[in-house]
């Protein structure tokens, strides 16, 4: 483990981190396409659970970005993948109508 910047991974971190703030501060939930808007039972909550995912992800993107580990180009995709398919089946369970 070293430091060594990946400008890529950064630029994509800074991505997330204000998708993160125009969609968990400024509950701008039009953003996350895939949602029907209408089915959503509490918005301000979607917002919250989407801007912490984008949050987390826009952290540990940083952080991979400035810190190499061996093997970091497969594990941090799929770990951010696997997370994000996790939102989505929790929101689709909980804040959903059917």
């Amino acid at each position: 483990m070293y430091l060594e910047l990946n400008v890529t991974s950064i630029t994509v971190a800074i991505l997330f981190i204000f998708v993160a703030y125009y969609v968990g501060v400024k509950k701008q939930t039009w953003i996350l396409k895939g949602f029907n808007q209408e089915r959503i039972r509490d918005k301000d909550r979607l917002a919250e659970i989407a801007g912490f995912f984008f949050l987390n992800s826009g952290f540990f993107l940083l952080l991979n970005g400035v810190i190499h580990i061996p093997y970091q180009d497969s594990f941090t995709p799929s770990i951010i993948l696997a997370y994000g398919a996790c939102t989505i089946i929790y929101v689709h369970k909980t804040l959903v109508d059917k």
